[in-house]
């Protein structure tokens, strides 16, 4: 797991993508072309909860957790040569044990 010096603020987390299997289950190996933007990865680092209408929403995952993310959710950062993407707790859909 990349160490960072990123720390996010109330509401949201910072992933790592995971990269995407470029082969089939059946041994089909898929071009450069086709590869889908990557939608799971691991958690490392979590910002602190949230308060809406007066309830504390709390992270719903923690650092070292694989989740399942929304497609096009979050937001692309560079960490030197490390790809992370910055979500939003309502991004999480899963988690992946």
């Amino acid at each position: 797991m990349p160490k960072s010096n990123i720390k996010p603020v109330a509401g949201y987390l910072l992933v790592e993508p995971l990269k995407q299997e470029k082969t089939t289950a059946s041994g089909i190996v898929l071009p450069e072309s086709h590869e889908e933007k990557p939608q799971s990865g691991r958690v490392i680092a979590v910002g602190g909860p949230i308060f809406d209408d007066g309830r504390e929403i709390l992270c719903p995952v923690k650092v070292g957790d694989v989740i399942v993310y929304k497609e096009w959710g979050g937001k692309e950062y560079k960490d030197g040569d490390t790809n992370l993407l910055i979500l939003k707790f309502e991004d999480v859909m899963a988690t992946i044990n």
